[in-house]
Parts: structure tokens; sequence; C-alpha cells
């Protein structure tokens, strides 16, 4: 199967946690040896905001504080490569098209951000749109999707399955902007919900979760 699976800075790098980074390459080469194709998108977490604040206070443009968070998951990212080994591209691809590439020869890819005006959710499902991935699975800071940010709403409850349509109705954020922090951004929505890829987001935490996914586990929260 080929899989995308986008792996949250607010799990490996807010802040980086190395031993669980080496779990996810663990993962990442398991996950091949089992004959699944598999690209990982990886976030630059609070890492990436305290940059993006700090061009903030320097003046720096929207898309100039977009570039230094784009450096920061680019960064992390490397970090999976240099782990990876052979596995890997032996590098951090910087467009769709060296991404694509890099797939083409039967490689690991990881990425990071790849322009301004998108996230790490956007990189992640503009490669499963150009791959016909069967798959995307969101390795995040909750359990799933919820009614509300349950981190600031007790009252929040979890969302089993849900589809694109009605998830847009629960984004607090509707357009793009530097540091942007929601369980998906609404570039990536779209993309997801043009192309009908089906879309799991998960306990990032427990790299475990992943592969109940990839065996069909009900877990986190589906969304199609």
């Amino acid at each position: 199967m080929k899989v995308v699976i986008r792996v949250g800075g607010s799990v490996v790098a807010s802040p980086p946690n190395s031993k669980l980074m080496n779990q996810y390459v663990d993962l990442l080469k398991k996950l091949k040896a089992q004959k699944h194709e598999v690209v990982a998108v990886v976030g630059g977490g609070v890492l990436a905001r305290d940059f993006i604040r700090t061009a903030g206070e320097m003046g720096l443009s929207e898309p100039d504080k977009d570039w230094v968070a784009i450096f920061v998951s680019r960064l992390f990212a490397l970090l999976f490569v240099m782990q990876l080994g052979d596995l890997g591209c032996g590098k951090v691809p910087v467009s769709i098209d060296e991404a694509v590439d890099c797939f083409k020869h039967d490689k690991v890819v990881v990425m990071g951000g790849l322009k301004p005006g998108m996230t790490t959710d956007a990189v992640a499902a503009m490669i499963a749109e150009r791959l016909k991935a069967g798959l995307l699975i969101k390795a995040t800071d909750q359990e799933g999707v919820y009614t509300k940010d349950p981190k600031k709403f007790l009252e929040a409850t979890k969302i089993d399955e849900i589809n694109f349509k009605d998830l847009f109705t629960l984004l607090e954020e509707s357009e793009h902007k530097a540091g942007i922090q929601q369980i998906l951004d609404p570039v990536a929505v779209q993309v997801l919900q043009k192309s009908r890829i089906k879309t799991v987001v998960v306990n990032g935490f427990k790299p475990e979760n992943i592969l109940l996914v990839m065996k069909g586990k009900k877990i986190g929260t589906i969304i199609s």
C-alpha cells in the first residue's frame, strides 16, 4: 500500500524527542520491510513557532515567517533521513517532483515544508494526491478529531468518524497563516476531500497506532 504518514511537530519536536524520532524511524523501516511504499512528512512544532514569533518581532513578512518554519521542519526531516541510511533518499526533497523521483527509486521519502502559504499538513495531502496514496495517517498530540479543541474546552468529545465536509465546520481557522495550529489545515482538507483519500488521525505519542491503522483497526478518527 502507498501510505503517507504526517508526523506532527507537536509529537516529535515539542520539545525535540530523540527517542520518539528513533521509534518513528524504526516504524518506517518496518513498513518498508512489509512492502509498503512510504512517505513521511514531519512538522517543526513549537521550535518552528518560536522562530515564527522571532521573525514577527523582527518585522518580517508573513511569507518570511513561513520560510523560517519550513527550514525548521526540514531540519527535523533531515534527522529522519540520516537515521534511515540507505533506505532513505539521502536528502530532504524540497519539491513534490523531487519527492516523487525519490519515491520511484524505491526509497522511504521524508519531507518537511515546501513553500510559504501551506503547512506540512498540506504537503502531506499534496504528495498523497500525487502518488494516489491509499491512506494518509496523521500522528498528532490528540487521540483524534474532537468537537472542540480539547485543550481549551472540557466538554470537547472525540469523534470516531467524520466526512471532510463536516470537518470544515470544526476548523477554527479557514485560511492559512504562519504557525497555524489545528487538527488539519484548511488547504490539506480541500486537497484530501477532492482526491478522496482516506485519512486517519491518531495519537502520535504511540507510534504503534500507525501499525494498527495499517492493519485495519478502528482507532483515532477516520475522515472520508
